[in-house]
């Protein structure tokens, strides 16, 4: 049995990111099949088929093969314990996506090599560089036709601001692929079934001629703070430099780092008291039970079954008994767990995402994690007067879990939910009706600028028909101007009242 600081060193836990459609699921399934947790990778593209990708669990991502909540799957390979966050790769759903690259402690970014650096990457990328964690790139699909391999390196440096140095380098593409040339072992790396093409690998060896003379340096501490990511190139469909990508990224990525709480204490993960965070929380993992999943990043400490912790925003004490680690929609109960380790903790109502927990007398609170503004609104009505308990349950639930934002009528009880996208206010329709049975009608109120106000500044008279009174759900007044120029004109009319937004 492995001791705890040797459990803490074999750790690895990242997320991967990605623009839809560029195979990041893809990849994902080809990582357990190294892992040996799957023995088939059922691609996301057949539609038709019925293979489903292991990380597209929920019923509405298998029906319409896009990734909407973040799954966390685990495997082991070569001596590594690895927890792949796996992110949704639709815009709309950036809020889950930007909860969890707060719980990772590095990022795997996937390019389409047939499109290079895409807006939803970009943006993804804008949150991880902030954190200053290690990103490494892996550019896909090149056995298909790819753009030119010196031109995506230098798209990815121009746009991202981040510098690259390839691991490898591909030697053709698409029809005429040779293979991959590793530059560590300085060796071809064929692709199986490639016809010859001598003038195409004559030309890579330029290409790696002019990296070696004008590229960047191998830099590892520049990789550990995000400033110069490796860069790999491959194909996850047909399982081409998956294995050399996931034995390089093992060597170069880090093990769970320590993280700065509130007050700037620094937890180191080997300090002896158990601490986490809950990035996430999922309803209906299993719509057989009617559960509720919050999933805590554990920062320090040691995890076992059956420990008391306290939950530092009112105190309460809990036990943490019930307790389950992830293959998708497969769980397995948990008896121990360390740091960069995920846990799903059995939730009857105790957590929010943000929340702190830890064991011990010494109170520790580690920073809020992210919200968004919405920008969408729409009024909620249940179509059925006599579901209202399970119309409650329903937009209870979905809004702890952070699917949507919900506000209520100052004065009525009129439910207004807010949203990024549209695609949640599909999502949250979809699963109000397959997992509570309830059916439900919008009636949009368009975009608005949502602003919060405080409560000692607050005149009811201050809301017009320009900017409607609202409350969120922790009962904070809330202003949603139709536009910018009701919000100016609020401005002008109130110099001294002050508004606040989210993210």
């Amino acid at each position: 049995m492995e001791n705890f600081q040797e459990q803490l060193k074999n750790r690895r836990t990242f997320a991967i990111i990605s623009h839809p459609d560029a195979g990041k699921t893809t990849l994902t399934e080809q990582l357990l099949l190294h892992g040996g947790v799957i023995r088939e990778a059922g691609t996301v593209k057949g539609r038709g088929s019925n293979k489903l990708a292991s990380s597209d669990w929920m019923a509405i991502e298998q029906q319409r093969g896009i990734s909407v909540t973040s799954s966390v799957l685990q495997f082991d390979y070569e001596g590594k314990r690895i927890n792949i966050l796996d992110t949704p790769g639709h815009e709309d759903f950036s809020e889950d996506t930007y909860r969890t690259l707060m719980a990772v402690d590095s990022v795997v970014m996937v390019v389409d090599a047939a499109k290079g650096i895409e807006p939803q990457t970009k943006k993804l990328f804008e949150i991880v560089s902030q954190r200053g964690i290690p990103v490494f790139t892996f550019f896909n699909k090149i056995d298909r036709d790819a753009r030119p391999a010196l031109d995506l390196v230098d798209e990815l440096e121009s746009i991202l601001g981040i510098q690259a140095y390839p691991m490898n380098w591909p030697v053709g593409s698409g029809q005429i692929l040779q293979g991959i040339y590793d530059l560590q072992k300085d060796e071809l790396v064929p692709f199986k079934n490639a016809s010859d093409h001598p003038e195409v690998v004559s030309e890579a060896m330029d290409e790696i001629e002019l990296l070696r003379d004008a590229g960047n340096e191998f830099d590892a501490d520049k990789i550990a703070h995000g400033k110069l990511t490796p860069v790999f190139f491959g194909s996850a469909l047909v399982n081409f430099g998956v294995t050399e990508f996931l034995r390089e990224y093992l060597t170069y990525a880090p093990a769970p780092a320590a993280v700065t709480t509130v007050d700037d204490q620094v937890i180191s993960p080997d300090s002896p008291q158990f601490t986490g965070f809950v990035f996430k929380i999922q309803a209906n993992m299993d719509p057989r039970h009617r559960d509720r999943i919050a999933f805590v990043r554990i920062v320090s400490g040691e995890f076992d079954r059956g420990m008391d912790v306290t939950l530092q925003r009112n105190g309460k004490k809990l036990k943490l008994s019930n307790v389950t680690q992830f293959m998708a929609e497969e769980r397995e109960n948990v008896q121990t767990a360390v740091p960069g380790d995920i846990i799903g903790v059995y939730d009857t109502g105790n957590f929010q995402i943000g929340d702190t927990i830890y064991a011990g007398k010494k109170s520790v609170q580690f920073p809020d994690l992210p919200t968004f503004t919405p920008e969408l609104f729409n009024r909620v009505i249940a179509k059925d007067v006599m579901k209202q308990k399970s119309y409650h349950k329903g937009i209870e639930q979905l809004v702890q879990e952070g699917t949507i934002q919900l506000y209520k009528s100052w004065n009525g009880g009129d439910y207004i939910i807010g949203a990024v996208g549209q695609l949640q206010f599909e999502v949250f329709q979809f699963r109000m009706e397959n997992e509570y049975n309830v059916e439900i009608q919008f009636e949009p109120i368009g975009s608005k600028v949502a602003r919060w106000i405080k409560p000692e500044e607050l005149d009811e008279k201050m809301g017009s028909s320009r900017n409607l009174l609202v409350k969120d759900r922790y009962d904070a007044p809330v202003f949603l101007f139709e536009n910018k120029f009701a919000l100016n004109w609020f401005h002008d009319k109130y110099p001294n009242v002050t508004l606040e937004e989210k993210m």
